[in-house]
């Protein structure tokens, strides 16, 4: 069985919500990557086998209904991390992580319309589930990516709409 895939690019704004539908954002830009954490704490918070990481451009983005609850922690590797949730349904938004004031990480799944979403890289696959198999073409990594820069160029090359070449 193969599950079907929208290849048309969205439509920005791009839009979103909590589970409840009492938290709403847009984001005004395209974001600048899409990419799974397998790691056990991302399984762990997202309660399932990873998170689908989206990073956007913290000037792009704004919450246009409700107000987010923060939850402030050490990430596994002693960051300090903002998760920003729904104080109704608990669903988990995005995160702001200190020493990277220009972005911030969203939960991809939250977006309004997913069918287009297919990540560029999956990470910590040495802690992924099993029966979790990357996306064709994703780059896969044992551990975290240790070029972002390189990744976000591929992503931008899967989206010449958003990104035109200089």
């Amino acid at each position: 069985m193969s599950f079907p895939m929208k290849t048309s690019p969205p439509a920005l704004p791009l839009t979103g919500s909590c589970s409840c539908g009492a938290i709403r954002y847009e984001i005004a830009s395209f974001p600048l990557l899409l990419y799974t954490c397998n790691c056990t704490d991302c399984q762990t918070a997202s309660g399932s086998a990873f998170a689908l990481n989206m990073p956007v451009a913290t000037g792009s983005f704004r919450i246009v209904q409700g107000t987010p609850k923060p939850w402030r922690h050490a990430s596994p590797s002693g960051v300090n991390v903002t998760s920003w949730s729904c104080g109704e349904c608990s669903a988990r938004l995005y995160g702001e992580r200190e020493g990277r004031p220009e972005t911030l990480n969203l939960r991809a799944g939250t977006l309004d319309d997913t069918s287009w979403l297919k990540p560029v890289a999956h990470l910590f696959t040495t802690s992924a589930q099993s029966w979790v198999q990357p996306a064709a073409g994703a780059e896969c990594f044992e551990r975290g990516a240790i070029d972002f820069p390189a990744l976000a160029a591929r992503w931008r090359a899967m989206w010449p709409e958003y990104f035109p070449a200089k």
